[in-house]
């Protein structure tokens, strides 16, 4: 039987609470659906938690992620709700096995590390659309690669198309030498990195001569409808909202899209809207389109980089939306 606990949250002014509980407080009211055994009150800018304590602290992780997610995005919808309360659950449950990938990606077993990426790898699987939100090193790129790589090898698709915006981020690189392949590997490198993760470079040199696996930037993408394919777009957060609409709509018969990107490190210039923010907004009541969101505690580099990104978060000015 769980102790009995109680714990108080206080909130950075009244203005984070209307858009933390949501319009007639309905993202409170799904919370409290989701823990019926806690009494969950809400006052002002705190919130009173009481009841078990195993329940209590799962409470408590959901609404700090989404604070979190809200200082990130400035909205919170109800899937970001639905997924905070399900990553809270499934990180109280740390002996709960982590779903692996369905087959082998090159020479080795790729798993997802964590709960958010457990909650990834199922969303690529079940969906047709998936967007993964979340800091660098969360595997967001790497394990959208591996299962596009297995789908590959086990005969479900025929081909891999893996995208980006070329945005410069923060620095201008100027002219650069060479033919077109030239031009655009370095806003692709990442991409490039993956792929040569999954499969011998030479088998990903000969995939690519016949053009089952496919790197190109997105204005590329124009024009096109690519059928049993699964599509990448990489730094979704540097696309402007037309780009986005184009690139989505080039999806075809037996074809899965994944966009991954950090909506804290839009590189285009102001006030440019990034076209993953308004494609969530959009897009998060349809069905078989998944919107995942990752946190630090997904992060899967070095252990620094946790911290680092960490720092940085707790360094900069909260937004507010404005009213109105």
């Amino acid at each position: 039987m769980n102790d009995e606990t109680s714990v108080t949250l206080t909130l950075a002014d009244r203005d984070e609470a209307i858009h933390l509980f949501g319009h007639h407080d309905h993202n409170l009211r799904m919370i409290k659906d989701a823990f019926p055994e806690l009494k969950i009150i809400a006052r002002g800018d705190t919130i009173q938690i009481g009841g078990p304590a195993a329940q209590v602290e799962r409470a408590e992780r959901v609404f700090g992620q989404l604070r979190q997610t809200l200082q990130q995005q400035e909205i919170l919808s109800p899937e970001m709700v639905r997924t905070a309360v399900a990553a809270a659950g499934q990180a109280a449950a740390p002996d709960q096995p982590v779903a692996p990938l369905p087959a082998m990606a090159g020479s080795r077993s790729v798993r997802p590390r964590t709960p958010g990426q457990s909650r990834y790898m199922s969303a690529m699987r079940e969906n047709d659309l998936v967007f993964a939100i979340g800091p660098a090193g969360t595997g967001k790129t790497y394990l959208a690669v591996a299962v596009a790589v297995t789908l590959l090898r086990q005969g479900a698709i025929k081909k891999i198309v893996l995208v980006r915006p070329a945005v410069e981020a923060g620095e201008k690189l100027g002219f650069l030498p060479g033919d077109i392949a030239a031009k655009i590997n370095p806003y692709l490198r990442p991409l490039l990195d993956a792929l040569n993760d999954m499969m011998e470079p030479e088998q990903a040199k000969r995939y690519m001569e016949n053009d089952i696996i496919e790197i190109a930037p997105l204005a590329f993408m124009r024009g096109r409808t690519l059928n049993q394919a699964v599509i990448i777009l990489d730094e979704g957060q540097n696309t402007t909202i037309p780009q986005m609409q184009m690139f989505l709509t080039r999806m075809g018969h037996g074809s899965k899209i994944i966009v991954t990107g950090d909506v804290t490190q839009v590189d285009l210039p102001r006030p440019t809207r990034s076209g993953l923010i308004d494609a969530v907004r959009r897009l998060e009541k349809i069905d078989r389109i998944a919107i995942i969101h990752l946190s630090e505690a997904d992060i899967v580099r070095h252990p620094l980089v946790q911290a680092i990104v960490k720092a940085y978060e707790e360094d900069k000015p909260r937004k507010r939306r404005s009213e109105g």
